[in-house]
């Protein structure tokens, strides 16, 4: 393996299985919730902890990874996060009651947490500047088509076999994924004399967790205006109110906030939210579209996805390498343009539109997406400091999933409001349910429209600070 390709290669690869096992597996288990209530005689409400405390302890382990990585080193910490989340799926799969279930894709959660920044701060510590737009962007493959294509390996299973594969199924891809880290991923150095910022932790877990947690209870806008709800979101952001003020006067912070003065970066954190609310919103409304409208059934449904994943894949790889070579401002500003257009033009679907129209929407909007997303993040991580690449991923990946819990809350509730309004005027459920799924569409395609100039401002904040870089070394 060695001859065949370069070390820094076998890095990707490394990261890659492991990123792409964590996503498949949280996004196979999300049509399994109907069949998990029979398996367990629950609820909704309470099986969709089963989706929910992985968001969770997800969100609150990331602010950590960039500490922790700096005391014990990136490459033992994320293989022991890879570890932690092998046992937490076979564990998972042993599962007697729902409550252990839900513990058990808790610890998974903790290990996607660790593992998610760090897999982007162990590519950059083995590629140059100039090569990182295309490690990341194969990288990013992982990350862009597990979430689409998950839905449709978790239907398969669960029609054709039984519910353990949900978790089983994870354990051969990360046992390679351990295999080759351990054999390829580069060891770094421990900082020497760092301090636990312990009030810093407290303040970011109570306020991720408690805004996460509001969010993965909310489906509904009655469960929005929930006075727990709303005392949850309240909490959370009075906490992290205090997580700024605290980390803007700590010595050794946990995220260091100065970053943010870094206009590339915060440029390109905004971009991530933008196109993650566009990304998971669709993933919401594509299966409402093609099973309660056209009244198909989920591998349809899964069909639809795969020209986004694959055109998001083949053009993400070639959007790194125009990074690479051109910078952000040209291939960023026109995946922006090209997802924002293929959005809005869902919003236009009718009950005669064919599913081929539907397939090349969804396949244009895949090459926006894999112009935009990964390009973007990793230009704002070339443009901070090196030393702080493992806090800025980190920071990134938060606001990443708290977007995308945000925007499927959003559209969740859009839609089922809009639905119920419509309905009177239109006559059918299906006609209603069309109605405010194409608005539900076009508000995403308005977001990611606005979200346009940023690519520009993007690509001119990364120009400056290249020239800077040039001029000082």
């Amino acid at each position: 393996m060695k001859k065949l390709l370069p070390e820094k290669w076998l890095v990707v690869i490394a990261v890659l299985l492991g990123t792409f096992t964590i996503i498949l597996n949280n996004s196979m288990l999300n049509p399994a919730v109907p069949h998990l209530m029979n398996v367990f005689n629950a609820d909704a409400v309470s099986t969709g902890w089963v989706i929910t405390i992985f968001m969770v302890t997800m969100g609150i382990t990331m602010p950590l990874t960039g500490y922790l990585g700096d005391k014990f080193g990136k490459k033992k910490l994320y293989l022991i996060g890879l570890l932690i989340f092998m046992v937490g799926s076979v564990l998972g799969s042993f599962s007697w009651n729902l409550s252990s279930l839900i513990f058990f894709r808790g610890i998974q959660g903790i290990a996607g947490g660790i593992m998610m920044p760090l897999s982007m701060a162990l590519i950059f510590e083995v590629f140059p500047r100039h090569e990182r737009g295309l490690a990341t962007g194969i990288w990013g493959i992982a990350a862009m088509m597990a979430p689409t294509i998950g839905p449709t390996v978790g239907g398969v299973i669960i029609e054709t076999g039984s519910w353990q594969w949900l978790f089983l199924f994870n354990v051969p891809i990360g046992l390679l994924g351990i295999i080759i880290g351990a054999m390829y991923l580069k060891n770094t150095n421990k900082v020497q004399g760092i301090t636990f910022d312990r009030w810093g932790f407290a303040s970011v877990t109570v306020g991720v967790g408690a805004i996460l947690y509001a969010l993965g209870r909310v489906s509904a806008l009655e469960h929005l205006v929930q006075p727990f709800n709303l005392f949850l979101i309240l909490i959370g952001f009075i906490s992290l109110f205090f997580f700024v003020k605290i980390e803007n006067r700590s010595e050794q912070p946990l995220l260091d906030l100065s970053i943010f003065k870094n206009k590339a970066y915060t440029y390109s954190v905004w971009i991530s939210i933008s196109t993650s609310l566009a990304l998971f919103g669709g993933i919401f409304l594509i299966p409402l579209l093609i099973q309660h409208v056209y009244g198909l059934g989920p591998i349809v449904t899964g069909l639809i996805f795969l020209p986004a994943a694959l055109f998001t894949g083949i053009f993400m790889t070639i959007g790194g390498r125009i990074l690479d070579r051109r910078g952000p401002l040209l291939v960023v500003t026109s995946g922006l343009l090209i997802t924002a257009i293929f959005t809005l033009s869902l919003g236009f679907i009718t009950m005669e539109t064919s599913l081929i129209v539907i397939f090349i929407l969804m396949a244009m909007r895949g090459i926006g997406q894999g112009f935009s997303t990964m390009p973007a993040t990793t230009a704002g991580m070339n443009a901070i400091p090196e030393k702080f690449i493992s806090r800025g991923s980190a920071m990134n990946n938060v606001l990443r999933q708290i977007s995308s819990a945000l925007g499927i809350v959003f559209i969740s509730i859009f839609y089922e409001v809009r639905k119920v309004q419509v309905f009177p005027n239109v006559g059918t459920m299906e006609e209603a349910s069309l109605q405010a799924i194409n608005e539900g569409f076009l508000l995403l395609g308005v977001i990611a429209l606005l979200t346009v100039p940023f690519g520009w401002l993007l690509g001119r904040a990364a120009e400056k600070q290249e020239s800077k870089t040039t001029l000082s070394a």
